[in-house]
């Protein structure tokens, strides 16, 4: 029995050491995993970031109406070219112009009045002054010279009323005359309109704080053209304003103009029922420089910011970048991830921490870490994603 006891313990030792040499062989002692290689070089890298919007223009206006009313006459259409003062459309006056008439009628009537109303006010006055002598004489009781009193008040306060009910029509006056003054709506700016939303017939109406108004049409100044376009929250720390960036747009194939950033938001903007989690993007606005005659406000636009630019760095392709778990020298037992690449050596596949630099569309700087010349392992991925620390490799040369 104790033969056979050992015996089982011998296989199971014997089991348990090809289970061992099988995963050293697996790991990369064994078979040498199929890679390709590049060197280290040194290239131009610029960094961007890239985001998509709208073109609008800078000064792009709204016009809607201080006062109600029926559109009488419209004298602009849409794409003419308007002048600071110009006048695009009239609104019926009509009301207004009737109670402004009604205002001056009511100024000349109370003037008329005024002075019949200043003359009693004298004539009470003399009558008070002369009762108050006689009342200091001990020629007529209190209750006359009190009589006189009150006539002479009332006097006054048919006055003071009068001038009062004067104040409230010139008021009125003033209003209406400047209502009807807005009946007729000028050009604010120079510029090309855009929009032309009414027709003449419709009633224009005026806004509330609830209820936005009739926006009557949209003149904009495309002398200065901006893309506005939003950036990822993770990217925008990037961003500053005066960065240099080129944009292009869908509708003017092969063009690409160049800009500086000169607006970028402080505030996310989330779009409606975007769930919580999801990242938020921040306005930015690129100010456009010499932009073509045919750019329109509304084309879809593409914009690449351009972050870093540097000359002659070491690079190394974005995709030879792996992540390995390492031994934390601060923690016993735990683990922390470390970015590097794996570099050729003889025929094994080390890994070599690196610190990064910019980042380009395909290649990203190495700050330190490798040297210029040195073969790093660049894939394939699935190798690469799978390759260790000291595994075996056989370089594949790519034929030319």
């Amino acid at each position: 029995m104790k033969n056979r006891k050992r015996i089982i313990i011998a296989v199971g030792l014997a089991v348990v050491a090809l289970i061992v040499l099988v995963n050293v062989l697996g790991s990369g002692n064994g078979k040498s995993l199929e890679v390709t290689v590049e060197k280290v070089q040194k290239r131009d890298l610029v960094e961007k970031v890239s985001a998509t919007g709208e073109i609008k223009p800078k000064k792009n206006i709204n016009i809607s109406t201080d006062v109600a009313g029926k559109i009488l006459k419209i004298l602009v259409e849409e794409g003419d070219v308007v002048q600071q003062g110009q006048l695009l459309l009239k609104i019926d006056s009509a009301i207004y112009e009737a109670n402004a008439d009604r205002d001056r009628e009511i100024i000349s009537s109370s003037q008329s009045d005024l002075l019949t109303q200043e003359a009693n006010l004298k004539k009470a006055l003399q009558y008070l002054e002369r009762r108050k002598q006689l009342y200091d004489e001990g020629l007529i009781s209190k209750e006359l010279y009190e009589d006189a009193v009150i006539q002479q008040e009332i006097a006054q306060a048919n006055r003071q009323s009068n001038l009062h009910r004067i104040e409230q029509a010139r008021a009125s006056l003033k209003s209406t005359s400047d209502a009807i003054r807005k009946t007729s709506i000028a050009s604010p700016i120079d510029g090309i309109v855009t929009s032309l939303k009414v027709e003449e017939g419709e009633v224009a109406i005026i806004g509330t704080m609830n209820n936005p108004g009739t926006v009557l049409l949209t003149i904009a100044d495309l002398s200065v053209m901006e893309a506005e376009v939003l950036v990822d929250e993770t990217d925008v720390v990037k961003v500053k304003t005066g960065k240099r960036a080129e944009v292009t747009v869908d509708a003017i194939p092969g063009k690409t103009m160049g800009g500086r950033v000169t607006e970028v938001g402080n505030s996310a903007i989330t779009a409606a029922g975007a769930a919580a989690s999801e990242s938020r993007d921040f306005k930015t606005v690129i100010t456009l420089e010499n932009p073509p005659a045919t750019l329109k406000p509304g084309f879809s636009a593409t914009a690449d910011i351009i972050i870093e630019e540097k000359k002659g760095v070491l690079t190394v392709p974005i995709a030879a970048l792996a992540i390995l778990e390492k031994d934390d020298p601060g923690k016993k037992g735990a683990k922390v991830e470390r970015e590097g690449v794996f570099v050729a050596a003889g025929d094994r596949g080390v890994f070599r921490e690196v610190e990064k630099g910019i980042a380009g569309d395909m290649y990203i700087e190495v700050v330190s870490g490798l040297k210029e010349k040195e073969e790093i392992v660049t894939g394939p991925f699935a190798v690469l994603k799978k390759l260790k620390d000291g595994d075996r490799i056989k370089v594949s040369r790519l034929k030319r």
